[in-house]
């Protein structure tokens, strides 16, 4: 499967964006999907996961409250709704699929397909 993902851009802090993720090939609701992002310097993040079948989602602590996302099995899609965003929000935020386990990891390693990435950018 083929990810890629759109709707990073620059936002002021206390802004939001709406990043998507759009895969290709038609077993998409196969797979767990999931975001993460990485910020220069630093290691890669767990940001949410949306399990392939029995809806599960889960997001990380940093994030709680503030970004929410869906899947679509239709479209293929992934949306992940950043409200406000902050600062440390600042990274390159990448989609991933896996279809290792009953839910989706927290675990980079656990997913085998990665998309290029999308920029985001929160200014002070």
């Amino acid at each position: 499967v083929q990810l890629v993902e759109s709707g990073g851009g620059l936002v002021q802090a206390g802004g939001s964006l709406r990043l998507s993720c759009t895969a290709s090939g038609r077993t998409f609701s196969s797979y767990h999907v999931a975001w993460f992002r990485q910020a220069p310097g630093k290691e890669r993040e767990f940001v949410a996961s949306f399990s392939r079948s029995n809806g599960i989602t889960i997001y990380a602590d940093s994030i709680k409250g503030r970004f929410t996302g869906s899947r679509d099995n239709i479209k293929n899609t992934v949306t992940l709704q950043m409200n406000s965003l902050k600062p440390e929000d600042t990274a390159v935020y990448y989609c991933a699929a896996g279809a290792t386990g009953s839910v989706g990891s927290r675990y980079g390693s656990e997913y085998a397909f990665w998309g290029q990435g999308t920029q985001v950018t929160v200014s002070s």
